[in-house]
């Protein structure tokens, strides 16, 4: 079996934009990934154009083989988007591997350890930025099912922040606190906006509301910045999503302080390595909860993980939140029990979901949608924006 061509389609979702990839084979067989990457879907896109002479003509049965070549045939490494070049082509052949043998990819990578997974909610929140909006939407996330929800509270507040604006992101915790009971998770996410003084100062206020976790609580630049805000703070770090390879997982390890880990399996470069973070974390005591702020097909890859990697917390999940038209886009979505507020696994040959072309089709990238936190609002995911006057 021999790789003969590589598709990509961007699709416009609303407030964001996803990029999906299909890599074809000369037996009929054809693997579907996602190289989604918020503001760079045309520049990923672009990547995966430059990497595809080094893929076609090689077996997708030989992945570890075929993402070394991917990687180390380029002199340079270009990083982020490289990765999530590699990923897209690389998962595309672990969908083969598993449909030519008909089994999912779980089974490929060790079975089933268990037949769901807690599922966060993510993207319910497109309101104004005040308590009651908060709870209005928080409402319906609990209605779906979930029993966890993620939200960054803080506005566009960076490096430090007001003691106005803490007191509004207390206010608006405590109301989603009252709002859905004691049981209920809620997750911080910091977005990497503040100071290690101010990520202290700011967890230590929201503490007593019980929280999860807090997310990426620091900058990005500096990775022993984690550290110390981990040591001291009352709520459990947890950090990775910005990370690309195994290597800044194994400082995170060392480093201490951080026993949750959120490798992006899509930027990392694919199942392989994440899987490589996984066993890290496990020698660490530690878990992974990969991130994931894509489109159903990098859903699908984490739910192929989490069905099979002993050491998994909780799965991010967009998908209840995203457009209506979204769940046609694809053969398969996972359900929410409401019971226990965990996501079903897919469970057909490779991945166990295809892409629908035609609605891909239909819904065309948008230039002007992205998320950016630092932008007045943002909180309301209005998406499309009109180009900036010249």
């Amino acid at each position: 079996m021999r790789i003969t061509a590589i598709e990509t389609y961007e699709v416009g979702a609303g407030w964001k934009n996803w990029l999906f990839v299909k890599v074809l084979t000369d037996e009929g067989l054809h693997g579907l990934s996602e190289a989604t990457l918020n503001g760079f879907i045309r520049t990923t896109a672009a990547a995966i154009r430059e990497l595809e002479h080094l893929a076609i003509g090689q077996d997708p049965r030989r992945i570890t083989a075929l993402a070394k070549r991917l990687l180390d045939s380029v002199s340079l490494d270009a990083g982020h988007i490289h990765r999530t070049a590699i990923a897209a082509i690389e998962v595309a052949c672990w969908d083969i591997l598993g449909k030519s043998l008909g089994v999912p990819i779980h089974q490929l990578i060790g079975g089933r350890v268990r037949d769901s997974v807690l599922g966060y909610a993510n993207g319910w929140y497109r309101a104004e930025r005040t308590p009651e909006a908060f709870v209005t939407a928080a409402k319906d996330v609990a209605a779906r099912g979930f029993k966890a929800l993620k939200v960054d509270p803080f506005g566009t507040a960076q490096g430090f922040i007001s003691e106005a604006e803490l007191d509004l992101a207390h206010a608006i915790i405590a109301a989603l606190r009252d709002a859905l009971g004691k049981d209920f998770r809620i997750l911080i996410d910091v977005h990497a906006r503040f100071t290690e003084v101010e990520a202290l100062r700011a967890a230590h206020r929201l503490a007593p509301l019980d929280l999860y976790w807090w997310e990426e609580p620091t900058t990005r630049d500096r990775q022993e910045c984690v550290h110390a805000v981990a040591r001291a703070s009352p709520i459990p770090v947890a950090t990775g999503e910005m990370y690309d390879t195994v290597g800044q997982f194994f400082t995170l390890a060392a480093g201490g302080g951080v026993n949750i880990f959120q490798p992006e399996p899509m930027s990392l470069g694919g199942i392989g390595n994440t899987l490589a973070v996984a066993n890290l974390a496990l020698a660490h005591g530690s878990f992974i909860a990969p991130h994931q702020s894509g489109g159903p097909v990098a859903t699908a890859v984490c739910l192929q993980l989490a069905a099979a990697v002993p050491n998994f917390l909780i799965q991010e999940h967009f998908d209840a939140f995203n457009e209506e038209w979204a769940r046609d886009l694809v053969t398969w979505n996972p359900r929410i029990d409401p019971q226990t507020g965990h996501l079903s696994l897919p469970d057909a040959p490779g991945l166990g979901i295809d892409l629908n072309v035609e609605v891909a089709k239909a819904h065309p990238y948008d230039p002007h949608a992205y998320l950016n936190i630092h932008e007045k609002g943002w909180e309301k995911r209005i998406g499309s924006r009109a180009p900036a006057s010249r």
